[in-house]
């Protein structure tokens, strides 16, 4: 029951704290409402960071997996993960670049 009460009295109190957002003024005239460019550019870097972690996950999975099945050829296998994912690595920073410049 009290757990009930705190988490109705934290909604409650959320709701009114966004209340005063609500009621801000207009934005003067030839200024868009909200900034659609820098949202969509947000979106790209989260979607494309979230997508390399993923694509380094995996990477590195298939290289411990191949020195489980063969250690002999560690050093080969480390040399082409860490250049895999440096060119993972290198989407994100060209996609921050992009969002930067482009914002």
């Amino acid at each position: 029951m009290k757990q009930k009460l705190v988490v109705g009295l934290a909604a409650l109190a959320s709701l009114l704290v966004a209340a005063p957002a609500f009621a801000q003024g207009t934005a003067p005239a030839g200024t868009p409402a909200t900034n659609w460019p820098l949202f969509g550019g947000l979106l790209a870097l989260g979607l494309a960071a979230g997508l390399c972690a993923l694509g380094q996950g995996k990477a590195i999975s298939a290289a411990c997996e191949g020195v489980a099945r063969n250690p002999g050829a560690r050093p080969h296998l480390f040399l082409f993960m860490i250049l895999g994912l440096v060119f993972i690595e290198t989407l994100v920073l060209y996609t921050l670049a992009i969002v930067i410049f482009k914002t």
